[in-house]
């Protein structure tokens, strides 16, 4: 296996975490959406702190121009505020499918990264997956917006520019350590804090379930996995990457029909066979290179 190879699949750990967000966050309580970012953030950047004193030159990835942080702080906590907003304007069903859009962008903007090309099987792969997470998020009922244009909606289409663009842009600042996203992380913790004692009122976690779902997101779906897309991103393929992405939707709403949240249904099947088509058609050049074993 190579390293971009490698670093694909680390990149994608980041998709199956994503996975947990719906049920962990479901579980969690009635924290409000502010409070539950400025707590789980805080916990993923710290978790990224701990490691500092025991590696040589992390600290030191903290010391970034202006730009650098401009583009961390700004993908994480912009695209978390904008998503809020989306939500509190729009119907949800609308505002998840339009906002995941973003894989899409991310596959046909990286295509004027240096070495990067985009192909059809790329852009084939990346439509059938959207198909498919617009089954799993609409129920097979597609989407009508039946009062119209509303602002939530294009809050929703800036949040999927919001990511993608993140996503690309870190590939261009591809020297920065992924240690920076702890600092990232922590910035964003601190802004969402400021936002939920503006707008929202204190709700902590009622019992010991829901803190721990706390935890688990902090660790994990706004935790770990920024740091593993960050690698991802900036050393993998990040097409296949985009394309695969769409198995997010997918695999958070099995994880539901296995934790008894949600009814299992025919859209459920469906989506998988397009989303799994389409990640493997997007990743063909990946799984299927012909040429010498790599060493």
């Amino acid at each position: 296996m190579t390293g971009r190879s490698a670093a694909t699949l680390v990149g994608f750990t980041a998709v199956l975490m994503w996975a947990l967000l719906a049920l962990m966050s479901a579980a969690s309580g009635s924290v409000p959406p502010f409070q539950l970012a400025a707590m789980t953030f805080l916990i993923g950047g710290l978790m990224g702190a701990v490691t500092w004193p025991f590696r040589k030159g992390a600290v030191a990835a903290l010391w970034q121009g202006w730009q650098v942080w401009l583009l961390g702080v700004g993908g994480l906590f912009g695209y978390h505020f904008v998503y809020f907003s989306a939500i509190r304007a729009a119907p949800a069903v609308e505002v998840s499918l339009i906002a995941y859009l973003w894989p899409l962008f991310l596959v046909v903007f990286s295509a004027f990264l240096p070495g990067e090309r985009l192909k059809v099987h790329h852009l084939a792969g990346v439509a059938l997956g959207l198909a498919g997470a617009a089954i799993i998020i609409t129920g097979g009922q597609g989407l009508s917006l039946l009062n119209g244009l509303e602002t939530g909606h294009l809050l929703a289409f800036a949040c999927s520019l919001i990511w993608s663009g993140y996503s690309v842009l870190s590939r261009r600042f591809g020297n920065v350590s992924t240690d920076a996203v702890a600092g990232f992380c922590l910035a964003t913790a601190f802004l969402s804090a400021i936002c939920h004692v503006t707008f929202e009122t204190t709700v902590w976690p009622a019992d010991a379930l829901q803190w721990a779902a706390v935890l688990g997101l902090g660790l994990l779906p706004v935790g770990a996995a920024f740091y593993t897309w960050d690698y991802g991103v900036k050393h993998g393929d990040i097409m296949v990457l985009g394309a695969a992405s769409y198995a997010s939707p997918l695999l958070s709403t099995l994880v539901l029909v296995a934790a008894g949240f949600a009814p299992f249904a025919w859209p459920v099947l469906a989506a998988c066979l397009l989303i799994t088509a389409g990640a493997v058609i997007a990743a063909w050049d990946m799984l299927f290179r012909r040429g010498p074993p790599v060493t």
